[in-house]
């Protein structure tokens, strides 16, 4: 088993910046890829940023590229997301997740292990 808390998160104009952190504990001697998904109100969780075991690879979806970086620190079990240029549409629970499968993964069933979430609102 895998734990995963998520921090980071509150309110920011548009335009501004955070940094999510997302902290691993339990079973990480296995190899995980990250992930950070994002579940608007009323709206389905989304992919938002992939990061591989060794933190060489990342990806991220469309809507996120060249704003937010995804990097991971191993030896201390935590995960990142520095979001820059935040919008009004960035709002909405984040969420940290954990997954065995190699390869990229958007999927949300492709994860294993969640954190509880991170409230990120961005005003106008």
């Amino acid at each position: 088993q895998v734990q995963l808390v998520e921090s980071g998160g509150g309110l920011v104009q548009a335009g501004g910046s955070l940094r999510l952190s997302c902290v691993a504990s339990g079973r990480t001697d296995s190899n995980y890829a990250m992930g950070w998904f994002r579940q608007a109100p009323g709206k389905e969780r989304e992919f938002v940023a992939r990061i591989s075991r060794s933190g060489g690879n990342t990806y991220y979806a469309d809507s996120v590229k060249g704003r937010f970086t995804i990097t991971r620190d191993n030896a201390k079990n935590t995960v990142y997301l520095q979001m820059n240029n935040l919008k009004p549409e960035d709002t909405a629970v984040y969420y940290c997740a954990a997954t065995i499968k190699i390869n990229v993964r958007t999927q949300v069933n492709d994860y294993n292990y969640w954190g509880q979430g991170t409230q990120v609102t961005v005003s106008s």
